[in-house]
């Protein structure tokens, strides 16, 4: 019996326009250098609840179905397509066309789950191009969060180079970018001093592999903390916060260290925001976009490697998907959100 004839009468698709919406989904057919999956599981971003507010720079396309992060089983191949074959499970990177070198705004316009065809679906068809295959060793639940948040993680760390052995590196926020960036900075042999806002995470973050915990409603002057802690401060500084935490995040740089904001939080109204965000620091602070498909190999290669096991807060079903979203954004989640998709 084919995919179609199980699936057909119980596929389905959300769409994004102006909320969650779900309708019955046929089958699509792979148009050259393009393959069609089955997919098992995918999982919620930030990005997602900023594209369904429309707060994120790249509008989302009105009906487009959501989700960057996904997984699921090669059905169906297109012409010429040769990076894949039937039963391969893989996932998509972030950016449909960005395979390696530099990005480009041509590049960073194309995603999935924006104006390309997400994971919150029966079916999605996958752009050759950015076919990831998944390590073996992760469930389904666990490749489906490696798109994202995972190599947010992996490029603030390892791009334009990686930490040295017994560099440290400080991690800001306790989300999922978070997560992933204490467990790569551990790997690759860095001391981790984790900010947190939460008490109750803090235990949780030691045990994932911080070397120290700070929490900052209790240090508000955090970043010096980190100096007076380490003497010389730290050589990366990644903050998942954004501008409320600049400040503290510049004071906890070494001198000629990096600063690498990933957040997507506003300042709440109120927030006082230094007018020179260096202050007296030398170092460098700088934003990126996710991350290359050729990244995303290089990374799927140590998770492989290290069995690395990306930390799971909860799994919705798939009627349940505007929950998961409502989950998320409470801020309530030590881990990635992932709906159960089929």
């Amino acid at each position: 019996m084919s995919d179609n004839e199980l699936h057909s009468d119980h596929a389905y698709a959300y769409h994004l326009d102006g909320g969650l919406t779900r309708s019955a989904q046929q089958r699509p057919e792979p148009g050259p250098h393009q393959v069609l999956i089955r997919v098992r599981a995918a999982s919620v971003n930030r990005r997602d609840l900023m594209l369904m507010d429309g707060t994120y720079p790249l509008p989302a396309t009105a009906g487009v179905i959501p989700l960057s992060d996904g997984v699921g089983e090669v059905i169906a191949l297109g012409p010429g397509v040769t990076r894949a074959g039937i039963g391969d499970r893989i996932t998509a990177s972030y950016f449909v066309r960005w395979v390696d070198g530099p990005q480009t705004l041509a590049t960073a316009a194309e995603q999935y789950g924006a104006n390309y065809d997400g994971f919150l679906a029966t079916y999605a068809l996958i752009e050759e191009d950015s076919i990831v295959h998944v390590p073996a060793h992760l469930t389904d639940t666990e490749a489906a969060t490696l798109s994202c948040a995972g190599m947010v993680a992996w490029s603030a760390l390892t791009t334009p180079a990686p930490p040295a052995s017994g560099a440290r590196v400080v991690t800001v926020g306790s989300g999922a970018v978070a997560l992933y960036a204490i467990q790569f900075a551990k790997i690759l042999g860095a001391e981790v001093i984790s900010i947190t806002s939460s008490q109750a995470k803090a235990q949780r973050l030691r045990a994932l592999g911080a070397d120290t915990v700070i929490d900052r409603t209790v240090t508000g002057n955090w970043g010096d903390a980190v100096m007076d802690l380490t003497g010389t401060g730290a050589e990366h500084v990644i903050d998942t916060v954004g501008l409320p935490t600049l400040e503290q995040s510049v004071r906890a740089g070494a001198y000629n260290s990096t600063v690498t904001m990933v957040g997507a939080m506003a300042p709440a109204p109120g927030t006082s925001l230094p007018d020179n965000p260096f202050g007296s620091s030398y170092l460098s602070i700088r934003r990126i976009a996710v991350g290359s498909r050729a990244g995303f190999e290089a990374m799927n290669r140590v998770i492989a490697e290290h069995r690395l096991r990306p930390v799971i807060d909860r799994e919705f079903d798939a009627d349940k998907a505007a929950d998961a979203y409502d989950y998320l954004r409470s801020g309530a989640s030590f881990g990635k959100v992932v709906i159960a998709v089929g």
